[in-house]
């Protein structure tokens, strides 16, 4: 499957100064077959994985000298592993937090020689041995994006429409309603690439249905290797009720149970870790950027993928399937979730991208923007509404408040778009229109 990280993956491959690379994200979102296709390009691809195969890792435990590092990694795989011709794939490598300070000495003492390294929990290897600064850069990855899933399920012509400059604004209705279809079963089955793979093939909702499930099982069994034994029990209590809080400031005591928030803070700083939990962070929306005037202490939490959200909570998924227009009106906190989502996936990857969201808290006059993107020079105010018509107070109470520095702002809904005045219309589905400038026009 196409996937725009390729795009930033053969720029990596052009780059006469590159560095050795990090390839982060949560697990099951696709970043070993990104590599993989990558290799595809190069003469020889020696792919080792230091989790299935304890051996290599190994090979970085005795010391970090590169020649020796290389030359064993050559008698272990067969293979020539010679710079300039072959890329030297390290997945898991968080297995062996030595090998992430190997990648240092490889691109230091080698400097020919294509090396990407993968792991699903490589956060916490960082943080044992640091981040080898100025010496190995960071692509940041998340699930498949609303136009990935497009180009994968044979609509190429829809998604260069989202991307085209010169296509007819707004968008036709018979137009309208085929991508909101297709934004419906996107909302079901989410971003993770093997769930996709499984509904192009067999359109069959159980089927997913069921890799969903051992995916959930999947991040589950993830806690033991990173949370101490007595945390788990309350990273299993966040990881479950996250999804349902979307679009709420996120308060540990509106959680089940008697818990205390020193018990619970460090559960979701670990999930967050782990890229499954994203907070989004409220932002005083003055100017860029976003984190100057950013409040920690104040934040709503997103799970990093909608399909798998809806399955912890165990959501009825029929209406986006069956009616996704109605499923918008009814199910505005999904629509929000999703329109998260989608913001960071079409985000620069070269740096971990933050969400921020804006709140006004006042006796008199409450409100509060779902998200605020910096637009050029600008802080854009977007608000997710499930109704086509309302007086949008709260995006308005922003633009009046930023008067003079910030010009428009932008609602999601279930429509198709508009402009008026300084109401900027979008259809749910068509977050990259809006972001179109910065997605690159040659990965699909």
């Amino acid at each position: 499957m196409n996937r725009i990280i390729d795009h930033y993956l053969r720029d990596w491959k052009q780059q006469p100064d590159r560095k050795a690379l990090l390839l982060r994200g949560a697990r099951q979102i696709g970043k070993t077959y990104a590599v993989r296709a990558l290799g595809a390009s190069f003469d020889e691809l020696v792919e080792i994985n230091l989790e299935r195969n304890a051996e290599y890792a190994e090979v970085f435990r005795l010391n970090l000298d590169p020649h020796r590092i290389l030359r064993d990694l050559r008698l272990m795989t067969g293979k020539r592993i010679i710079p300039g011709s072959s890329l030297l794939f390290i997945d898991e490598i968080q297995q062996q937090p030595l090998a992430v300070n190997a990648l240092r000495y490889l691109h230091e003492s080698i400097p020919g020689l294509h090396v990407i390294a993968a792991g699903s929990l490589l956060e916490f290897a960082l943080d044992q041995v640091g981040m080898p600064v100025g010496r190995v850069a960071s692509l940041h990855m998340y699930p498949m994006s609303f136009l990935e899933y497009l180009v994968a399920r044979g609509e190429r012509p829809l998604a260069k429409l989202l991307l085209d400059d010169q296509a007819p604004f707004p968008i036709s209705a018979p137009v309208h309603e085929r991508l909101l279809r297709l934004a419906g079963e996107f909302l079901v089955l989410g971003g993770l690439p093997e769930v996709i793979e499984a509904w192009i093939r067999h359109e069959d909702l159980t089927r997913c249905g069921e890799i969903l499930d051992v995916l959930v099982a999947a991040y589950r069994q993830d806690f033991a290797k990173y949370a101490k034994r007595h945390q788990i029990k309350y990273v299993d209590l966040v990881f479950n009720e996250v999804p349902a809080m979307t679009g709420r400031k996120f308060k540990y005591d509106a959680l089940p149970g008697t818990w205390k928030a020193r018990e619970l803070t460090p559960a979701l700083d670990l999930l967050c870790k782990a890229s499954v939990v994203h907070k989004i962070t409220h932002s005083s929306g003055n100017g860029i950027p976003l984190k100057a005037e950013s409040d920690p202490h104040r934040f709503k939490a997103l799970f990093f993928d909608v399909g798998l959200g809806q399955r912890v909570m165990g959501a009825d998924i029929k209406p986006w399937l069956m009616d996704p227009a109605a499923a918008i009106r009814n199910a505005g906190a999904t629509a929000e979730a999703f329109v998260g989502q989608e913001l960071l996936a079409y985000s620069r990857p070269w740096s971990k991208h933050e969400l921020y969201y804006w709140h006004r808290e006042s006796r008199a006059s409450n409100a509060e923007v779902d998200y605020l993107l910096p637009l050029g020079s600008e802080v854009v105010p977007i608000e997710v509404k499930s109704g086509t018509t309302g007086r949008l107070l709260s995006l308005r109470a922003f633009l009046e408040e930023k008067r003079g520095r910030t010009s428009y702002g932008i609602r999601f809904c279930g429509q198709p778009g508009s402009v008026h005045e300084d109401l900027h219309s979008h259809a749910i589905y068509a977050v990259p229109r809006v972001l179109r400038q910065q997605i690159p026009r040659d990965w699909f």
